[in-house]
């Protein structure tokens, strides 16, 4: 019976083949609709990610997922539900979108996936795009946000910080850590 070998970091890469152009365009920012989800990837002491490179998988407005999903054509009017881009020296990222509907009665989100130095593997988050007044509704009805302990869920929470605008900070570790989600293989 032969062994696994350990995972490796190697790298990081992900500048080089892994980003596409207007690949944080997930629609077209002139499309009605559009918002801006933007933020930080944030290492351990604080420290914005120069390195990393973030997925947004998401249904759109109505809840409905994409059979464009996974596209890397953008033709500025199909919504194809995922988006790719990289973070700046200074760890900021940008993604054009549309507030994502529900699926399946739980809240509404997008999927964040994350890849940066010093990962094994890349971390899966969600952020959720609510309001403080649906936040207890959504906590009660969500089958992850059910299960966090109240003073984690803001971890997940964009918040509005402008017409059409959300933020949405990743901090890795420490105070106020992004609650990362495991999938079983």
């Amino acid at each position: 019976m032969s062994e696994q070998t350990p995972s490796q970091t190697v790298g990081p890469f992900f500048g080089y083949a892994l980003p596409f152009e207007r690949g944080g365009e997930v629609v077209d920012r002139a499309q009605p609709g559009a918002i801006r989800l933007h933020g930080r990837v944030f290492d351990g002491e604080g420290i914005g990610i120069p390195d990393a490179l973030l997925e947004l998988w998401q249904p759109d407005g109505s809840g409905v997922i994409s059979r464009e999903l996974g596209s890397h054509e953008r033709d500025g009017y199909t919504f194809t539900g995922f988006g790719r881009t990289e973070t700046t020296r200074a760890g900021d990222y940008t993604f054009t979108t549309v507030t994502p509907g529900a699926v399946g009665g739980g809240a509404a989100y997008a999927l964040v996936t994350l890849f940066a130095r010093g990962l094994l593997h890349h971390l899966f988050t969600r952020v959720y795009f609510l309001t403080p007044d649906e936040v207890p509704a959504a906590v009660a009805g969500d089958a992850v946000l059910s299960k966090l302990p109240p003073e984690r869920v803001p971890t997940l929470l964009a918040v509005a910080d402008g017409a059409g605008s959300y933020r949405f900070d990743i901090r890795l570790q420490g105070e106020n850590e992004t609650v990362f989600l495991d999938f079983d293989a």
